[in-house]
């Protein structure tokens, strides 16, 4: 076993366990509830200092969920789905945080999970097989399971700006957002980043600035949210329906209730059906209504360019300053192939008085100063800025823990070049470490939540398959890494996700490889590919028992 980083060894602690989770988001909630029950001594050391992953840290003005709230959430418990009440149709941090220390609460999760803990490195021992994780105050966990559920996008990326640290007033990352929340009245602020959270956080901070000066350099999609308190007859309705939406969200492209692939082509239909049919989509308020209206939105860059013209067509329609909206129309990429943003009054933003749109697409942020951000060698002064600046993507948390396997080998070694796995769960020469939402499966893709509780239920369920036969360690070949990894790529060959520029190739973080991390294929045939690889004996894994016993299924 490699060396552990340098520290106070003597005066660790060491803890002895099944099972270590990192993470106490979605994932690592539901994990620990499944592998305690299972009978296994699980702990699950988070960082932060509450539960609740992504809605613990991201508490931005406007941070919202961009699925409906009665298909973001658990299905595993019944009696939980019936007894908790949505307020709206895509709740705001605030209500899912308290959904999420509810399910803390009520299913006495708590007590095994370690607040304040930052994982900073997990090492394999050949010989034990077992797992030692290292924490930053000096505390050993060594157990034979290990499982990162750290999150797609829980790695903040600040933006590579000269300067960065010069300015002398308020900065924030909305990622890191303070607890006790931010006051902008009468504050000349900057934010700078046009994506999910500055298209979310714009709005709010707007009503409340002196000046809002917004740094743009590139236009997102963004389609209506027509957010809204739910009424108690709708509740109910779905409420009462539930077994059968969830079969559907199990067994469709992006695990949601109420989308469905259009059958037609966009280039087939006329132009009025045309545009009849995105309004509905437009009106529905849905983050997968546009993508899934025709067959080929994601397959065929023309069919896809009459989805991209019809909201820019409404973006003209929305901003009252003919230049502003040309610079608010995304060019360049197709629709979709960068995440689609829900507006809960984004582009109307614009015109207020206070609002002001800077465009950097072609002449950049020259370098932060101590009173603002300067641009083309003119400064815009301000007393707070905001970087809504996004993540490191789907590795970014796993690249921050020195995670080695089988001969000392580091994971960023292996993934040096993009991420590699087998299902997206696992990675060759990593025994017993498993993954949750990792790359290489449909993930950012889905709603997360759905594809969470899929990957936590097969992780469990191998974990107690091999409990049950005496198996040490669960390992994914190489042959069946490289042939996931092939599928992977075939599928996104076959659309227009690479014709961006985006996080999901990670184009957003200097340095980082350009591979298309999530699975595209949806989480239907995820779903079953998965289902059949545990119905095979864990196919494409080595399974290895004690010294009298292994096996390899291929």
């Amino acid at each position: 076993m490699s060396e552990m980083p340098a520290g106070s060894r003597e005066a660790a602690a060491v803890t002895q366990v099944d099972a270590v989770i990192v993470g106490a988001g979605f994932s690592g909630m539901y994990l620990l509830h499944k592998l305690r029950g299972a009978g296994l001594n699980t702990v699950v050391l988070e960082a932060g200092d509450g539960v609740g992953g992504t809605w613990y840290w991201n508490r931005y003005p406007g941070a919202r969920v961009d699925v409906e709230s009665f298909d973001y959430s658990y299905s595993f418990s019944e009696e939980l789905q019936q007894e908790w009440e949505w307020t709206e149709r895509y709740p705001a941090q605030p209500e899912l945080l308290r959904y999420l220390d509810h399910v803390a609460d009520r299913f006495d999760l708590r007590r095994d999970i370690r607040l304040g803990t930052r994982v900073t490195a997990a090492h394999y021992d050949e010989a034990a097989a077992r797992w030692t994780v290292r924490c930053e105050r000096g505390e050993e966990y060594r157990a034979t399971w290990c499982v990162m559920a750290t999150g797609c996008l829980s790695s903040a990326q600040l933006p590579a700006i000269d300067g960065i640290g010069s300015f002398s007033g308020d900065s924030y990352h909305t990622a890191n957002w303070p607890v006790e929340g931010v006051d902008f009245t009468g504050k000349r602020v900057a934010v700078i980043g046009t994506g999910s959270s500055g298209i979310q956080s714009i709005p709010v901070i707007a009503e409340q600035a002196a000046r809002l000066t917004v740094f743009q350099r590139t236009a997102s999609f963004a389609v209506p949210a027509h957010n809204r308190a739910l009424e108690p007859g709708e509740v109910e309705e779905i409420k009462n329906r539930y077994p059968e939406l969830r079969d559907h969200t199990r067994r469709s492209m992006a695990g949601v209730s109420r989308v469905r692939i259009g059958r037609s082509s966009v280039l087939e239909a006329t132009a009025d059906e045309r545009q009849e049919v995105f309004a509905r989509a437009w009106a529905a308020g849905t983050l997968f209504g546009l993508v899934t209206s025709y067959r080929d939105v994601m397959t065929d860059r023309v069919a896809n360019d009459r989805v991209a013209d019809f909201v820019r067509g409404k973006i003209r329609e929305m901003v009252d300053d003919p230049d502003t909206a040309e610079l608010l129309c995304p060019r360049g990429f197709p629709f979709a192939a960068k995440r689609v943003c829900l507006d809960s009054g984004y582009y109307a933003t614009f015109n207020r008085g206070n609002v002001h749109l800077i465009d950097v697409s072609e002449n950049p942020i020259d370098r932060l100063s101590e009173h603002g951000v300067v641009v083309n060698g003119t400064e815009h002064e301000a007393d707070v800025i905001v970087f809504a600046t996004g993540f490191d993507a789907m590795t970014g948390s796993l690249a921050a823990i020195d995670i080695r396997g089988r001969n000392g080998r580091s994971l960023r070694d292996k993934w040096s070049a993009g991420p590699i796995t087998c299902l997206g769960l696992q990675s060759a020469g990593f025994p017993n470490l498993f993954f949750v939402a990792g790359p290489g499966s449909p993930s950012v893709l889905s709603n997360m939540v759905l594809s969470i509780e899929q990957h936590v239920e097969w992780i469990a369920g191998c974990i107690g398959y091999a409990r049950e036969r005496d198996v040490i360690s669960v390992e994914a070949t190489g042959q069946a890494e490289q042939d996931w990894v092939r599928h992977v790529n075939e599928v996104s060959a076959a659309l227009l996700y690479s014709e961006a520029n985006s996080w999901y190739l990670g184009a957003n973080v200097p340095g980082k490889p350009r591979v298309f991390m999530p699975y595209a294929g949806g989480v239907g045939a995820y779903r079953k590919r998965c289902d059949s690889v545990a119905a095979a004996g864990y196919e494409g894994f080595v399974l290895t028992g004690g010294p009298a016993r292994s096996h390899q299924v291929r």
